[in-house]
């Protein structure tokens, strides 16, 4: 299952707070990625939030594997997790007796 992460700042936390962190983030992140988790990584323009495409059996394991993030576990940030499912208006073109 396709699973929408996005990264949600905590409040009062600065950037002084997470840079300790840093590293191993990027590292479990890496490893992550390199395991087929991890889909896709991406920051937002607006905003230094990370997003996230995760390729988990469902939302229990999503959740689980985003605790493992060093920045998750000191409690520096949260995600928003979002379940995605496959678009199916295209069926709507191949209709029958439209």
């Amino acid at each position: 299952m396709k699973i929408l992460a996005m990264e949600r700042e905590v409040p009062g936390i600065t950037a002084a707070d997470c840079q300790p962190y840093l590293q191993a983030e990027a590292a479990s992140a890496w490893e992550l990625y390199q395991a087929g988790v991890i889909r896709e990584l991406y920051f937002r323009p607006d905003r230094h939030e990370a997003v996230l495409i995760l390729e988990c059996a469902g939302m229990d394991e999503a959740q689980a594997i985003l605790a493992t993030l060093p920045l998750v576990k000191e409690k520096l940030i949260t995600f928003e997790v979002i379940p995605l499912i496959p678009y199916p208006g295209f069926s709507r073109l191949f209709a029958v007796g439209r």
